[in-house]
């Protein structure tokens, strides 16, 4: 009995902080929170802070090449620009601009000094398995899996790079689930906001940036933990999978990542100052002059992938046959689908990938797609000159 009363001390005293913690939550919401029991949030977005995680001596996940640190820093610093060059009323604040190292307690207090409307931080993710690919972007909660677990262990971590962060981080420990028992609490009071946001974003990743859509998710990451504002993580590709790492490196990459993330933010804003349910996107206006498969909207969407196989049936692109593979596309001809996968601007990259594809299906080649239909290679070179 002694040492059952013993083993449960033990046990309240490590989670003790975080059940104060959960009071104070209790305590402090429903000041925030209206008549009708929704969030009452100001109906303006005059103020994001954009943070590119990582930075200085963190490098964050690498590849074989890149680092995470440098790939979040290209897209935001290109996402703060199409958001000022196109909104005169938005103030954009960047928790860094430069390879330096921001402790994640910091990048939240910067957004709450600002008074910011939205946080927007930026990351790649990484995966020992090498075939895992695809965006997805996070909300402040509690992880309803273990795979979200671990995205938000792996982010947490970099606290452990600052000094005494057991003191400033109130004895959170980024490996122990007992240290994400407040997490269920936090950030409730904006997470509609979060989870609308989170959904154009993928939405625009999946529609017009041509990436896998792997979903919305709910995790407990430090850095959306002390925001006072509606607050997403966006995980934009896995640096670890060889085609992605390419392609959350390159100009190109970072580019149409940034514009698919800029039109979330217009249409979110546009929702919020309108009051309007979210579910009626704004008429085309001159932010759609942003590069979505291209760098040059005004240029034919164009561009070469790499032709696998041909089939009389439909094959999901979860199939075995296709597993490994980024940027998977099908295309009817006649009573066959055509399955490529790749998706290159030049000619000459697709014929370096060409070589890789071909130690697995010989018969493979390069094919052209403009607006999603194949067309003939040399058509497209032509386009191209």
């Amino acid at each position: 009995m002694n040492h059952s009363k013993c083993r449960f001390c033990k046990q309240f005293k490590r989670i003790y902080p975080y059940i104060l913690m959960l009071m104070v939550g209790i305590i402090i919401l429903p000041s925030h929170i209206n008549a009708t029991g929704d969030p009452d949030l100001k109906n303006k977005v005059h103020i994001v802070v954009i943070d590119a995680g990582h930075g200085g001596k963190d490098p964050g996940a690498c590849g074989s090449f890149a680092k995470e640190k440098d790939v979040a820093l290209g897209i935001a610093l290109k996402l703060g620009k199409y958001i000022e060059d196109n909104f005169r009323d938005v103030t954009v604040i960047y928790t860094r601009d430069t390879d330096v190292f921001i402790p994640l307690f910091d990048r939240a207090d910067i957004a709450n000094k600002a008074n910011a409307d939205l946080f927007i931080s930026i990351h790649a993710n990484s995966s020992e398995k090498k075939y895992v690919y695809g965006s997805e972007t996070f909300v402040m909660g509690e992880h309803k899996n273990e795979s979200n677990f671990e995205v938000a262990k792996t982010e947490n971590n970099v606290i452990t790079l600052e000094e005494d962060y057991s003191t400033k981080y109130e004895g959170f420990d980024p490996n122990s689930i007992e240290s994400y028992i407040i997490f269920s609490l936090m950030q409730r009071t904006y997470l509609n906001q979060s989870l609308r946001f989170a959904s154009m974003v993928q939405d625009e990743f999946r529609e017009k940036a041509r990436r896998v859509d792997r979903g919305v998710f709910q995790a407990g990451f430090l850095v959306l933990w002390r925001t006072t504002m509606p607050s997403v993580l966006i995980e934009t590709g896995f640096i670890s999978h060889p085609d992605e790492e390419k392609y959350l490196s390159s100009q190109a990459g970072q580019d149409y990542l940034a514009s698919a993330i800029f039109r979330a933010f217009r249409d979110y804003k546009v929702g919020i100052e309108n009051s309007s349910n979210f579910e009626k996107k704004p008429e085309q206006n001159a932010t759609d002059a942003l590069p979505e498969t291209e760098i040059n909207p005004n240029q034919p969407t164009l561009y070469y992938k790499v032709q696998v196989f041909s089939s009389k049936n439909l094959i999901d692109f979860n199939d075995p046959s296709l597993k490994g593979y980024a940027n998977i596309e099908s295309f009817e001809s006649g009573n066959w689908y055509k399955y490529a996968v790749g998706q290159y601007l030049t000619y000459d990259e697709a014929d370096q990938n060409l070589k890789t594809v071909r130690e697995k299906y010989p018969d493979a080649f390069i094919i052209a797609a403009k607006n999603g239909k194949i067309i003939p290679v040399g058509e497209a070179k032509q386009i191209l000159k």
